[in-house]
């Protein structure tokens, strides 16, 4: 629970006790976009793994954005690819990610509210005690790593709730 104040939503009129400070991807962008007929024999996935066609490997984390003039931060979930190498060592390291070196992979989640986000070079920093990897991204001009860089407004929070509203038809997020 955060302690952002609600807010009217633009979208559909309604007032929201809470500002959503968090939203996230089940799976990575090529597991949502592949016919579900497909689904089964191509992919392996857990909550935070994901192999598709055992040649491409994936690890769940947290792009956390500071939100200016709070204590808080606006977590995106997202999936990053990482090599063969990385993958197999992540799963070595499960129970013990304080062993693991930071690891280069790329953004494998297309975010709404942004520019295309894929392939987005990222580096996946492990955390203990279950908490998913901090995801960091190359900084560069693109909006998301500005974000990242130097946090976002409550007005951008709530700007991205309102295209995400439930109620709004043409948002599948």
């Amino acid at each position: 629970m955060n302690n952002i104040k609600g807010y009217t939503c633009s979208c559909c009129g309604e007032y929201h006790d809470e500002l959503p400070i968090s939203y996230g991807n089940l799976a990575p962008v090529y597991y949502e976009v592949a016919p579900p007929e497909e689904l089964e024999h191509r992919f392996e996935l857990s909550e935070d793994l994901c192999i598709m066609d055992n040649e491409h490997y994936f690890i769940r984390g947290c792009v956390e954005i500071p939100i200016i003039g709070t204590n808080e931060e606006f977590i995106w979930g997202v999936w990053v690819s990482l090599s063969e190498a990385n993958y197999k060592k992540v799963k070595e390291h499960w129970n013990q990610p304080e062993l693991l070196e930071p690891m280069l992979g790329w953004f494998s989640t297309a975010l709404p509210c942004y520019p295309d986000t894929l392939n987005l070079k990222a580096k996946v920093h492990h955390r203990v005690d279950g908490i998913r990897p901090y995801i960091e991204l190359k900084p560069t001009d693109h909006p998301l790593a500005v974000e990242l860089r130097n946090g976002m407004t409550i007005k951008r929070v709530q700007q991205i709730a309102e295209e995400l509203c439930e109620n709004n038809k043409s948002s599948d997020y």
